[in-house]
């Protein structure tokens, strides 16, 4: 079944597991500044997320390396995005105003 909507699907899921990954990175290191015990909060986050995408690669590949790429594509373009929506001001976006 390598019809295109297997496909397509296979590529939303992939966006939502690298949605859920990314983000989740995302929202651990900035918990993880200011928690008491930041290594258990890292550590933690770290299997919970590994567990989640490698049990959503399992089932959506369904033994299909085709549907498992379709699934990539859509994680790595997640990863694209969500560093692109949470990147802080860098410092030469703060420019003196001209005269």
């Amino acid at each position: 079944m390598n019809d295109p909507l297997s496909m397509m699907l296979s590529f939303a899921a992939g966006l939502l597991l690298g949605a859920v990954f990314f983000g989740g990175l995302w929202w651990t290191i900035r918990k993880g500044l200011s928690s008491p015990r930041p290594a258990l909060l890292f550590l933690g986050s770290a299997v919970l997320r590994m567990g989640i995408v490698v049990a959503g690669f399992y089932f959506i590949s369904n033994g299909q390396w085709q549907r498992l790429l379709a699934c990539m594509a859509g994680f790595i373009i997640a990863r694209l995005v969500v560093t692109w929506l949470t990147r802080g001001k860098r410092k030469e976006d703060h420019h003196a105003p001209e005269s």
